[in-house]
């Protein structure tokens, strides 16, 4: 089992800068792949970027590039969203999921398993 633990989530204004943490511990000795997800009420939830268990190799949605980064300290633990220039359609609730293995996915259903999640808004 992992559990996952997110935090760094609140209310910020357009153009704002937000750091999401995911802490992940239990059964996390082997090599994973961490991804973020964000959903909003009455919509699936929604690929934000994917990191490799390396951290050599990051990948995102169209949607994000350029402004979202994700990166990773393999010896807390630990992975990252740093969020900059956020729109107000970045509001959600952003999820980290833990996939057991090298490679990243950037379907929700690849995932083993996930936090319980961390609200965002940006107000406008």
């Amino acid at each position: 089992q992992v559990q996952l633990v997110e935090s760094g989530g609140g209310l910020v204004q357009t153009g704002g800068s937000l750091r999401l943490s995911c802490a992940a511990s239990g059964r996390t000795f082997s090599s994973h792949a961490m991804g973020w997800f964000r959903q909003v009420p009455g919509k699936e939830r929604e690929f934000v970027g994917a990191i490799t268990w390396s951290g050599g190799i990051t990948y995102y949605a169209d949607s994000v590039k350029g402004r979202f980064t994700i990166s990773r300290d393999n010896a807390k633990n630990t992975v990252y969203l740093q969020m900059n220039s956020l729109k107000p359609e970045d509001t959600a609730v952003y999820y980290c999921a833990f996939k057991a293995g090298v490679y990243y996915y950037t379907r929700a259903l690849r995932y083993d398993y996930w936090g319980q999640g961390t609200q965002v808004t940006v107000s406008s």
